[in-house]
């Protein structure tokens, strides 16, 4: 395999090409005004028969639990003590019978967070791992990729993944670890990220920052809200970024432009809307990665600088664009039911040119590639339609939570696979001519429709006793037309998932808890018997322990799990070419995680992760019982700020991570490592200053690998200084 592929091959995958999106976005913007139009015309009967009633909702404390516009209580400190990715509503996380950690804004800031595989580095059972900085989000939940796992505001992203996420543009980041499909469906089985967006406030705020560090980063970024009624539930937010930055690795650089308002309207007491755009338009150089060959292992000829870029220049760069609009609603039918909908139409367009590396001659001096062209044309639509039900019968509290998901989409992601010369590592010259065919070697566009109807209730009974029990049935259509085949393929999936989870808080601030969860996803392709392959499974059953101080200032959390993934496609041992569905695979663990936001001035988040990872089943008998690629026996992270007492306008910050030894690609491992960052920040009257160095004792290392023939470079050290501004 020359090079990761941008998705896996289990992966949903989305299709169009280029002459049908209009009239797709035609189809979609009709799909979704329908049923908005009608929730404001409800929304607007019911605000005219009961406008008493709105304004007793409106002090009622249960309905702010559910409101769109994040309370900034959700964002700040490092010990959240409320989530709401487990169940599509608020709920604290001691009552929680699964494993969800919380990254807020105040620790992203503390950290000075450029992307999300930084920011889940505190998070216990997520590793960030690095495919050669190739330009996406990739890492690991608990041993198993989740890159096409990553969620914003709880609905799902094109899976081409090629747009990175923005996380200035986010309030907080929730995991949620293991099997995840009841209320999610075609999820990889490991866990998912949810992104939750900044939206309208009521409170007037301003902000712009400028941010410059080692390698030509440069940034500039706001972040403007401004209420525009009385009441503040009328308001415009606009959040934009502008960056550029150069890489360790010659030749390699990145450019981003990211925009993204979104307007709240008063629709009344009784309900909240919020519309939303977003625009982001990235260029970048992909970086690779360096052969392991005169790096991690020995080169007879000698040492090779980890900084070389492998590729090519001259054969060009990624160039994409990716747009959002959609709008969230929430309308209280009573003090006891809420309605609600997301809906989010969201295209990615572009070109992708890298140059990937092959195995090393024999002579470990020339290195054999393969360059490839890539077109990309995505557009999905999601829609997530639920009512949020809270009742009492027979003594026992319910928070019902009942919906539909409905996603459809096309992608068009075509390609052409050229040649070009090998590359005289020792004595790199650019600028090779490659020939590419005039046929494209792969053009299979595809249309996929998914419907999912799911229910998931949380019963409280008893004293201290949660249970959360959840139900889902999906199905899902698949068109394939490949071009270069000349062949139609029609993949239809179903699958009901399950999920059950029981938590005693046995005395307050303690709970313990066990839950079983599933989760599934569709796999293309087919067997060389010309049969579909079935949808890929996830099974997990996980215990633990949870601590909630009064006052919310400590929270800790012990779990051990046990997930299996199933129906993975290993090679074909009679058909060249081909894959079967025999292989499985196992992970099982301990994750302890501790937040503090102490009175002393003192703010710490910590984790450490045992993860024993395993091949229980493959046609390739040499890697059975052998462990994972990219999965760390251990791996210990810590991060603390501490504001001086003498000087209280100054902030230190402080952290590591030690990583264990772990497979990077059959032959070889990647050794262990420990990495330090600190940081220092002041505060004005209308001004931050921050001043943060990562990697700060300039550690050497490797955090990934592509396959045998590519290792990664992780960043040595670098610095940089942020200066934000409020008015």
């Amino acid at each position: 395999m020359p090079s990761l592929p941008l998705r896996l091959a289990h992966a949903p995958r989305f299709s169009l090409s280029a002459r049908p999106l209009l009239s797709s976005a035609r189809q979609a913007t009709l799909f979704a005004l329908t049923p908005l139009a009608l929730c404001l015309a409800q929304a607007a009967m019911a605000q005219q028969a009961s406008a008493p009633a709105a304004d007793a909702a409106t002090t009622a404390p249960q309905l702010q639990e559910v409101r769109i516009n994040a309370s900034t209580e959700n964002d700040m400190g490092f010990a959240p003590v409320e989530a709401q990715t487990a169940s599509k509503a608020p709920m604290r996380r001691l009552e929680t019978p699964q494993s969800i950690s919380v990254v807020t804004r105040e620790q992203m800031e503390s950290r000075q967070i450029t992307n999300v595989q930084q920011a889940l580095q505190t998070v216990a059972g997520v590793s960030p791992v690095n495919f050669g900085r190739r330009g996406f989000d990739d890492l690991n939940i608990r041993g198993f990729r989740s890159t096409e796992s990553i969620l914003v505001d709880g609905l799902v992203q094109s899976p081409g993944m090629w747009a990175k996420l923005q996380p200035y543009g986010y309030e907080r980041f929730e995991v949620l670890k293991g099997s995840a499909s009841v209320l999610y469906g075609q999820v990889q089985p490991g866990g998912i990220v949810n992104a939750v967006s900044k939206r309208p406030k009521k409170e007037a705020l301003s902000e712009v920052g400028v941010e410059v560090g080692s390698f030509g980063q440069r940034t500039l970024q706001a972040d403007i809200n401004r209420p525009l009624s009385e009441s503040g539930k009328t308001a415009l937010r606009i959040n934009a970024q502008v960056s550029n930055a150069d890489d360790p690795t010659q030749l390699v650089y990145r450019k981003d432009r990211w925009f993204a308002p979104s307007l709240s309207i008063d629709l009344g007491a009784q309900t909240d809307l919020v519309l939303f755009a977003t625009y982001s338009q990235s260029e970048w150089m992909r970086q690779q990665g360096i052969t392991p060959y005169g790096t991690l292992l020995p080169n007879r000829n000698g040492t090779l600088p980890v900084t070389l870029f492998t590729g090519d220049p001259s054969f060009g760069v990624y160039d994409v664009e990716s747009t959002t609009v959609g709008y969230a609603l929430e309308h209280r039918l009573s003090d006891a039911m809420t309605f609600r909908q997301n809906v989010r139409y969201q295209t990615e367009k572009g070109t992708g040119n890298f140059v990937s590396n092959q195995a090393l001659q024999a002579n470990q001096r020339l290195q054999n590639r393969q360059a490839t062209r890539q077109y990309l044309d995505y557009d999905l639509l999601a829609t997530d339609t639920s009512l949020l039900s809270r009742f009492e019968a027979l003594g026992v509290k319910h928070q019902l939570v009942t919906g539909l998901d409905v996603r459809s989409g096309h992608s068009y992601q075509a390609q052409r696979r050229c040649t070009i010369g090998a590359l005289d590592l020792f004595n790199p010259v650019y600028g090779m001519a490659a020939t590419c065919p005039t046929n494209l070697t792969s053009d299979a566009p595809e249309k996929l429709t998914v419907m999912g109807l799911y229910a998931q209730d949380q019963i409280k009974f008893g004293q201290g006793w949660t249970a959360l029990v959840g139900l889902r049935s999906d199905w899902s259509t698949n068109d394939i037309d490949d071009r270069v085949a000349n062949t139609q393929t029609r993949q239809k999936d179903s699958a009901t998932t399950l999920s059950a989870g029981l938590v005693y808080e046995f005395k307050p601030g303690w709970s313990a808890y066990g839950s079983y969860g599933e989760s599934f996803l569709p796999t293309s392709g087919l067997s060389f018997a010309g049969t579909p392959f079935v949808p890929e499974t996830g099974k997990q059953w996980e215990a633990g322990v949870k601590y909630e101080a009064p006052g919310g200032q400590i929270t800790g959390a012990l779990a051990v799990f046990d997930l299996v993934r199933q129906n993975v496609t290993t090679s074909d041992p009679v058909n060249t070419g081909f894959s079967v569905q025999t292989g499985e695979q196992r992970a099982r663990g301990l994750e302890l995680e501790l937040g503090a936001d102490l009175k002393n001035g003192w703010k710490i988040t910590s984790a450490y992760t045992y993860t024993q990872t395993e091949v229980t089943r493959d046609n390739n008998a040499a890697i059975v019982g052998k462990p994972l690629n990219l999965t760390p026996r251990h791996t210990l992270t810590a991060w603390a700020t501490y504001k001086l007492p003498q000087y209280p306008r100054v902030t230190l910050g402080m952290g590591g991570r030690y990583v264990s030894e772990q497979i990077g690609s059959y032959p070889f491992t990647l050794p262990s490592y420990v990495v330090a960052d600190a940081s220092i920040s002041y505060v004005g009257e209308n001004y931050r200053i921050t001043a943060g160095v990562k990697n700060l004792f300039d550690k050497a290392y490797y955090d990934g690998a592509i396959n045998a023939n590519v290792v990664s470079p992780a960043l040595p050290r670098n610095f940089s200084v942020g200066l934000t501004y409020f008015f």
